[in-house]
């Protein structure tokens, strides 16, 4: 049974790679760490710029980590647990998180800082050059001369 999505129509060709993008971006996680993601003010010449902001308390900057994959930043968090403390009331756990955000194309990732808590991940969208080509319209002799001979 073939999968209908937004994108199945069939005018919109070569758009598979979107729907994996989506797809993977959908696999979310527990909501953890909260995050907020804003448009910065914009610089005319540098393209818009982005910010994500996470909220990653407790956490050193040695127990994080952000990857840029194939358009995918993930930025992970680990802490030690610290096994000489003897709790009476553990309300602050020490936890894990992956938090993976998709990126379309010209996004760039231009710096991370963490303050206070916050870690803020910088983003550019650089402005696409845009591309108008004239497409000549031949006539159904010259198509047929154009094709490679059949060396059956």
């Amino acid at each position: 049974m073939t999968r209908l999505t937004a994108l199945s129509n069939p005018l919109l060709l070569g758009f598979e790679e979107i729907e994996r993008l989506v797809d993977r971006a959908t696999k979310g996680g527990d909501g953890y760490p909260p995050y907020n993601i804003e448009r910065v003010a914009r610089n005319d010449d540098a393209g818009e710029l982005l910010r994500i902001t996470l909220a990653v308390a407790g956490f050193t900057r040695d127990e994080l980590e952000i990857t840029l994959e194939d358009k995918q930043l993930t930025v992970r968090g680990k802490q030690r647990d610290d096994k000489e403390r003897d709790y009476l009331y553990r309300g602050i756990a020490s936890r894990q998180f992956s938090r993976t955000f998709v990126l379309a194309d010209g996004i760039e990732v231009k710096s991370a800082e963490l303050s206070n808590g916050l870690l803020a991940v910088d983003l550019q969208r650089l402005e696409p050059e845009r591309l108008v080509r004239r497409i000549e319209i031949g006539t159904a002799k010259q198509i047929k001369t154009d094709q490679k001979p059949d060396l059956s």
